[in-house]
């Protein structure tokens, strides 16, 4: 049986083919899942704020720059190759339904403008709306799968390097 690996706001985890990495709830948060099939490494970040940390901060892997850095990384010193690695994205949803909501859309300006910079393909992506969302991301097959609200949860994607 596989483990399930929870992660949590602010956090970054890297596994192997034997687990299911799952998000805890996110609103305006966004969770990336990112995988290399090559060598099947899975990883998530589980984004807060847009951007990158403060200097003097020590939760850097809340915000956008520096989650996905320290993934990238990990997933490197495991044994994933950068160019192999793809991305499946879901957050950043107004749960409160404040009409004066900034934070939703610099967090997706920002994740998705990190990713491009570092050239690391997003396959599919589940942004925006009022719905909090739960992913979670089958280590073995690279299947990402995402809850919305208190729907069934439905495939969002499955990573496979498919431009090689």
């Amino acid at each position: 049986m596989k483990e399930t690996v929870y992660v949590s706001s602010g956090e970054v985890k890297v596994t192997g083919k034997e687990t299911i990495l799952r998000s805890t709830p996110a609103g305006s948060c966004i969770v990336v899942a990112a995988y290399d099939r090559k060598k099947n490494i899975g990883a998530m970040a589980h984004i807060m704020l847009p951007g990158s940390s403060p200097k003097e901060s020590v939760e850097k892997t809340k915000y956008a720059a520096d989650a996905i850095d320290e993934m990238i990384k990990m997933m490197v010193q495991v044994g994933a190759k950068k160019t192999y690695i793809e991305t499946c994205l879901a957050g950043a949803g107004n749960v409160l339904e404040k009409e004066d909501d900034t934070i939703c859309q610099a967090n997706i300006e920002s994740v998705t403008s990190i990713l491009k910079e570092k050239a690391i393909p997003v396959r599919a992506a589940a942004l925006g709306g009022t719905s909090r969302r739960t992913v979670s991301m089958d280590v073995e097959n690279g299947c990402v799968s995402l809850t919305e609200g208190d729907e069934k949860e439905t495939t969002l994607c499955v990573l496979t390097n498919e431009m090689e």
